[in-house]
């Protein structure tokens, strides 16, 4: 009997069914944090990334089945298995490379384009690996159907390990670039172990294991860029979260010094190094306008913490400061990087699920959970803001920082501003963009809202303003009107929520902006 008719071998088509199963989806679901930092990881990256697994493994199926009948030979398999290793270890590599292309395609295009450039070779090669084995383990059409179900489960239950190691597991342990450097190696190993133990060629797959070991070796040192100004702007850190990508970064120039931390290529807070002040408007009218309102407020709760600017700034003023941030590696930077110190420990929570057990309730409740192209739709519902009228306190205040279209009409928001007046009376709203520019397009909106009286903040003045923020803040305090009742417009419920499709065309606008102003090799790199 020969070694490819041996049990020990049946096994090992097992496991290679069973492990390429699983690195299909861990190749999938690792694909929104690779091309997430340029094109976000909003529905249509998602999109993109379903789309081109399905059609990356129809085609392999079929190919795959063309394949077996033709060279239904081991060998075929497993070289396709290493060849298949080898453009999953190319990806990190070849990243820049399909993204640069992409980018012209706009927020829909691109994505979609960069992740068949990336991810189609590699999956097509996968998908042949089923019907391939298949062919080589059904020797006898009596026990066809029993063959072809056991592969088929061993498949399926590798997918499913695979998807929960990806979530749960392997980007916050190891991070994106290295898990699709060892997701590569294992495919180069289980293909150089069936030539050197079945196929009886132990050189065969010599120079692919050779080839991944390159591969596997580590990154470069953080990027420094100099920008065509003379800034130079350096990476400081960069972490693959569970939630997101998260980066820190220093921007360094003949009289000043800034840090930023962004999250999937957006910026979340940034400080003056030397004063630690907020660079970025929306920060001082998120503290600032809450107590203009309600001076005798004593408690606030901060839903999405980011640098930690404002919760920092609103314990200096004496409020008694809870933060909530889903992210711990965000927090762990808030501290490490911009210096963040609260009474409070900061919980690490969904929002959503934190507002809606029972607990203290606050005078304000700041939400700045929002970033431009993944706006949490869950927090912006009529039962999450609810929730969130329920943890306020009499005539508690509540203040958002959303991303709003100037060609929406007055209401800037439409959707949000009617959904937050079916909890709340009266809502001011503040645009830190020119609403009356013609070629304006949108930007950060601050939106306060309460069952009392809030018409007091239009005339309220915001103190200690950094200059790079000062033009920003004196436009949204200039610009800040009442907004009217509207009747019979959308109401955003859980059952029905589509701000990202109704959002869509400002998200791209924003992507934009982001290619545009930060350097590529930062938003590159990991």
């Amino acid at each position: 009997m020969s070694r490819q008719d041996s049990d020990s071998f049946r096994y090992f088509l097992m496991l290679t069914t069973t492990l390429c199963g699983g690195l299909i989806m861990v190749v999938e679901v690792l694909g929104a944090r690779v091309i997430g930092p340029y094109f976000g990881v909003s529905l249509y990256v998602w999109t993109a990334l379903i789309t081109v697994t399905l059609l990356s493994l129809s085609a392999g199926y079929a190919l795959g089945g063309v394949l077996a009948d033709k060279h239904p030979s081991p060998a075929w398999l497993y070289g396709l298995i290493i060849a298949a290793g080898i453009l999953v270890l190319l990806v990190p590599t070849l990243k820049p490379w399909a993204i640069l292309i992409s980018v012209p395609l706009g927020l829909r295009g691109g994505a979609l384009l960069s992740a068949t450039l990336l991810f189609v070779p590699a999956l097509l090669l996968l998908g042949c690996v089923s019907p391939y084995v298949v062919r080589i383990a059904a020797r006898e059409l009596a026990s066809l159907g029993r063959t072809v179900g056991v592969l088929y489960a061993l498949s399926t239950l590798g997918s499913m390990v695979g998807t929960a190691l990806a979530g749960y597991w392997i980007i916050g342990v190891v991070g994106v670039s290295r898990a699709y450097q060892i997701c590569g190696a294992m495919l180069v190993l289980l293909g150089l172990a069936y030539f050197v133990f079945y196929g009886r060629r132990p050189g065969a797959g010599a120079g692919a294991l050779l080839l991944a070991a390159v591969f596997m070796l580590p990154g470069g040192k953080l990027p420094s860029v100099s920008l065509p100004d003379g800034t130079r702007a350096n990476l400081i850190e960069g972490i693959d979260s569970y939630y997101g990508n998260v980066k820190v970064v220093e921007y360094i120039g003949s009289n000043f010094q800034t840090r930023e931390m962004m999250i999937n290529g957006l910026v979340q807070g940034g400080i003056d190094m030397k004063s630690g002040q907020s660079i970025y408007e929306y920060a001082y009218l998120l503290e600032s306008l809450p107590l203009a309102i309600k001076p005798e407020a004593k408690s606030a709760l901060v839903v999405g913490l980011g640098a930690g600017l404002i919760a920092a700034r609103l314990q200096q003023r004496g409020i008694d400061v809870e933060a909530i941030d889903i992210d711990p590696v965000v927090v762990a930077m808030a501290e490490k990087h911009f210096n963040l110190r609260l009474n409070r420990p900061v919980v690490i929570e969904d929002a959503r699920y934190f507002l809606a057990q029972e607990g203290r309730s606050y005078d304000i409740i700041i939400m700045d959970a929002f970033s431009g192209d993944s706006t949490p739709s869950h927090l912006l519902s009529r039962e999450a803001l609810a929730r969130v009228k329920a943890r306020l306190s009499p005539n508690g205040i509540m203040a958002i920082n959303v991303i709003a279209d100037a060609r929406a009409g007055p209401l800037l928001s439409p959707a949000i501003v009617t959904t937050m007046q079916t909890q709340f009376m009266e809502i001011a709203a503040f645009p830190l963009f020119d609403i009356a520019g013609t070629a304006a397009k949108g930007g950060n909106l601050v939106l306060v809202a309460s069952n009392r009286q809030v018409g007091q903040a239009l005339a309220t003045s915001i103190p200690d303003v950094h200059p790079l923020a000062q033009p920003l803040v004196a436009l949204g305090m200039r610009q800040g009107r009442m907004l009217p009742r509207v009747e019979g417009g959308l109401v955003l419920t859980d059952d029905f929520n589509p701000l990202d499709i109704l959002d869509s065309g400002l998200h791209e606008t924003i992507r934009q902006s982001i290619l545009e102003t930060t350097p590529r090799e930062i938003l590159l790199h990991g």
